[in-house]
């Protein structure tokens, strides 16, 4: 994480000086530091320290005020229904970007004047915010050698990195934006199409989750590897996975690669070999299609299929019939059932 001494000390200085109940977040509301309580506290206070974020709600509230284009300090009424406090937001600003948010209870003490004697504590805040940002960046370009397949330029790489590991590729998105800055040092951060990130194997789970529901698109974890220099091997699995959760619901948001089963030979494969696999289905409608994937995904249990399909099961069995007929294939037959099935999927792939 951030340098958290560094912060702590410097919130606690605000505190002290201004004598308000004082916490420093970033600029995702995760909780990186807090001074002494002076005064009354709320329930936002609370729930921030103890849980180490806001909530969504509160959120919304505090960025109706423009908290994160302003700036200088906020002064954001009270709000009895969220049982918030009035208070100050001071916006950390760097180089005119916003890296996180200062946050005082305000009884009304808070003048102006006070509030810009600790004016050189918030930039210093912020300075370290902007610095922790700018190391995350160098960090992720040589993370982009280490992934790579080309082994001389892995070669070239000189970042310690410990083991096991596993790196996560996750979509990246137009209309939102994930504080890759914010997650857990350790964890390395690139940004690209997709988002590729290495974290200790232990944290992969849940450094995926939350970028993966900050950006509200897939994501694919792949194996840990013990030794760092074979990451790239993991990298190559997190892509593929994360092609299986954009196509497949059932793995969808997030897939890990040991989870995935045949669904691993699949996504290895190239477009002309998937679209080989799935010429074998490219006379049956959306319909048919439908029909006889979730046939062979319950196994071929004609009572689960129907039920799952909302039809009745004499009109299950003509759909069958009339799949068979198109595709030339025998379903209650092991290996034209598989080729099917396989066909199925590998449409999933390609988009068909």
């Amino acid at each position: 994480m951030h340098n958290s001494a560094d912060l702590q000390e410097i919130v606690d200085e605000i505190a002290a000086r201004l004598g308000a109940s004082a916490t420093l977040e970033d600029r995702s509301f995760r909780l990186l530091a807090y001074g002494a309580q002076h005064g009354d506290i709320d329930t936002v206070r609370q729930e921030s320290i103890l849980r180490r974020r806001a909530t969504g709600e509160v959120r919304d509230y505090f960025e109706r005020y423009g908290i994160a284009r302003a700036s200088g300090p906020v002064r954001i009424p009270a709000d009895a229904e969220l049982k918030v406090l009035a208070r100050v937001c001071w916006p950390l600003r760097h180089a005119d970007v916003t890296y996180g948010y200062l946050w005082l209870l305000d009884s009304g003490e808070l003048t102006d004047e006070r509030l810009r004697s600790a004016a050189p504590l918030v930039a210093r805040a912020a300075a370290a915010l902007a610095q922790e940002a700018r190391s995350r960046q160098d960090l992720g370009h040589g993370l982009r050698a280490l992934l790579s397949a080309d082994p001389e330029e892995r070669a070239s790489v000189s970042l310690e990195v410990s083991g096991p590991v596993a790196a996560i590729a996750v979509r990246e998105s137009q209309e939102r934006v994930a504080a890759l800055w914010t997650l857990p040092r350790g964890v390395l951060a690139r940004t690209g199409s997709p988002v590729a990130l290495l974290a200790p194997a232990h944290l992969a789970g849940e450094v995926a989750r939350t970028v993966q529901s900050a950006y509200g698109t897939a994501a694919g974890v792949g194996a840990p590897r013990d030794d760092p220099g074979e990451a790239w091997l993991s990298w190559r699995e997190a892509r593929q996975a994360l092609r299986i959760a954009e196509h497949f619901p059932r793995h969808a948001p997030i897939a890990r690669w040991e989870d995935l089963g045949v669904h691993r030979l699949l996504a290895r494969l190239s477009q002309a070999d998937l679209r080989e696999l799935a010429a074998e289905t490219a006379g049956l409608d959306a319909e048919l299609a439908q029909t006889v994937e979730v046939y062979l995904d319950r196994g071929g249990h004609v009572q689960k299929t129907a039920a799952e399909l909302g039809v009745h099961r004499q009109t299950l069995y003509y759909r069958l019939a009339k799949a068979e007929r198109l595709t030339h294939r025998d379903l209650s037959d092991g290996d034209d059932r598989l080729a099917v099935h396989l066909a199925l999927k590998a449409a999933h792939l390609i988009g068909g």
